[in-house]
């Protein structure tokens, strides 16, 4: 570490540059050149990004001068010592050189941001069994034909059809006033006329059952706050969203005429995120739908005052018979292990409000660009990496059940299977899971090792447990999964909503995510061993 002396007068890591720079101090720094170079990058940076005077530029090169020679001592007292510098990165060693051409090339420029536009500009949002789907399906194949990827084509897939029609939500007491809503995937509608009834607000289903005849003949209220956490949570969206899969059923079992529930949202803007929910084994299926987190808490405080609150429910849902559409797939075919592959990507599907800009067009353009990449940079790698762009993500996970059941026969030589679904801002590492939890354990040690790569962008975190929902499906035949990581904080004001549009990407961060995955991929499908193995693979 770095003397407090020394870092005191650093520059904030929240500044643009400030990061990355702190991190080359931190990293690798050997040679009295780095000295310098470390030196000269505050001085230029603190000059020409924030303006400061040539006196300031002077004490920030001071300063990283100090920066590199705390480093370069303390490597010498540990080399002095006997002991190690830092982890060892054997991997990150070997392919430093590759990963530095793929990031520097990436965010010299790519062509992530235009695919974004025509994804979401031109074709807007996906919901399957939509006209839009199947048009965002064959414009993903045609443009990776356009870019020259290999054994590009479309699996097909059977895949629900559920159609959201008019919907609204009134309030007429205590006062008359228009309620926005979105009805969940896959609810029932209501009749002509509407439901109206008076509501009954709980927090979750103790509340449900302590008021137990109470729900009868009413309207249910779910309002489960996402923001209440638990020590070492950042959203507690495990379970406001079990009010949206299952609350239905619950208000269903107690007698209600339908279930309305909080939007699984941080912040909402008045703005209602809708999502999927299902109705099990419930005996009378109700319909349901979200509201914003404001009207929410608005009809919760009304109703904790005694005052009585009607509603009337109004959709016209309807689930139509199962529709076509496919899974697209493109390849970076190995130059060794063509067989062995090392398979990326995101849901090409959507919600039918926003553009799915975030969730998850973002995923697929990183993932299709990331090949793209690498093949203008003539960097194939000895194994294949397969592009999968899985349709029926939201309401259904068809895509990824389908693609696992086709490759059953050749998940064996699955090296590694990485889901894009969080967006696309900042990258921030990745997540991995194996069932064999040995092999789990070796993959992770290997992963550390790679992420060293990219402290330029303080992407190095690594969490164990959890994936992606649509690469999950090959868990079981012991493919070791991974998901990737992002600054997250403003997902979910975007999530399932109609703001996710494609002014909430940053082109920059967009650019990280395709640099990231790109060299993740190249590493992995190039490294002499398999991801989660200690034996080299065979010519």
């Amino acid at each position: 570490m770095l003397s407090d002396e020394v870092t005191s007068g650093m520059p904030p890591a929240g500044l643009p540059f400030g990061r990355s720079v702190v991190a080359d101090c931190r990293r690798g720094l050997r040679t009295p050149g780095s000295v310098f170079f470390v030196g000269r990058k505050f001085a230029q940076l603190f000059q020409q990004k924030e303006g400061h005077s040539m006196k300031m530029t002077g004490r920030f090169a001071r300063i990283g001068v100090l920066a590199a020679l705390a480093v370069i001592s303390q490597n010498a007292i540990r080399a002095d010592s006997g002991g190690e510098n830092t982890t060892a990165t054997p991997i990150a060693d070997q392919y430093r050189a590759a990963a530095e051409r793929i990031i520097d090339a990436t965010l010299a420029g790519n062509e992530a941001y235009n695919k974004m536009e025509e994804l979401c500009d031109d074709i807007g949002h996906r919901l399957s069994g939509s006209p839009q789907l199947e048009q965002a399906v064959r414009w993903a194949a045609e443009a990776m034909r356009k870019d020259g990827q290999e054994n590009v084509r479309l699996e097909p897939v059977m895949v629900p059809h559920w159609v959201r029609g008019k919907e609204s939500l009134t309030m007429i007491a205590p006062r008359p006033y228009d309620i926005p809503i979105l009805g969940l995937g896959g609810s029932v509608g209501t009749p002509p006329e509407g439901i109206t009834a008076e509501v009954l607000a709980v927090r979750d289903e103790a509340d449900l059952e302590r008021l137990g005849e109470s729900a009868r003949g009413k309207i249910v209220l779910f309002n489960n706050d996402m923001r209440v956490t638990h020590p070492g949570e950042k959203w507690n969206y495990g379970t406001a969203v079990r009010y949206r899969s299952i609350g239905a059923r619950l208000a269903s079992e107690k007698g209600a005429l339908a279930c309305v529930i909080r939007s699984a949202a941080s912040d909402s803007m008045r703005t209602p995120h809708t999502g999927a929910m299902r109705y099990g084994d419930a005996k009378v299926k109700i319909p349901a739908a979200a509201m914003s987190t404001e009207d929410a808490d608005m009809i919760t405080r009304l109703c904790a005052r005694g005052v009585v609150v009607k509603l009337t429910l109004k959709m016209e849902a309807k689930t139509l018979p199962d529709a076509e559409s496919a899974n697209v797939i493109g390849e970076l075919r190995g130059s060794t292990w063509p067989d062995e592959i090392v398979v990326m990507g995101g849901h090409i599907d959507s919600w039918d409000t926003g553009q799915g800009a975030h969730d998850d067009g973002g995923g697929c353009v990183a993932a299709m660009e990331a090949i793209n990449v690498l093949r203008k940079l003539n960097m194939r790698p000895k194994r294949t990496i397969r592009v999968v762009l899985w349709t029926n993500e939201e309401n259904g996970l068809r895509g990824g059940k389908n693609y696992a059941k086709v490759h059953a026969d050749e998940l064996a030589n699955h090296v590694v299977a990485i889901e894009s679904d969080g967006g696309v801002f900042r990258p921030t590492g990745f997540g991995l899971e194996c069932k064999d939890d040995a092999r789990q354990a070796v993959a992770a040690d290997q992963m550390r090792d790679i992420l060293s790569l990219f402290s330029r962008f303080d992407a190095t975190a690594l969490s164990l447990g959890h994936s992606g929902a649509d690469v999950g499906p090959m868990k079981d035949a012991g493919v070791v999964l991974m998901g990737h990581r992002v600054e997250g904080s403003k997902y979910f004001y975007y999530h399932h909503s109609p703001a996710d549009t494609l002014d909430k990407v940053d082109p920059e961060e967009l650019s990280q995510n395709v640099a990231v995955l790109a060299t993740v991929a190249y590493v992995l499908a190039d490294m002499p061993l398999r991801l989660g193995s200690t034996a080299p693979a065979s010519d």
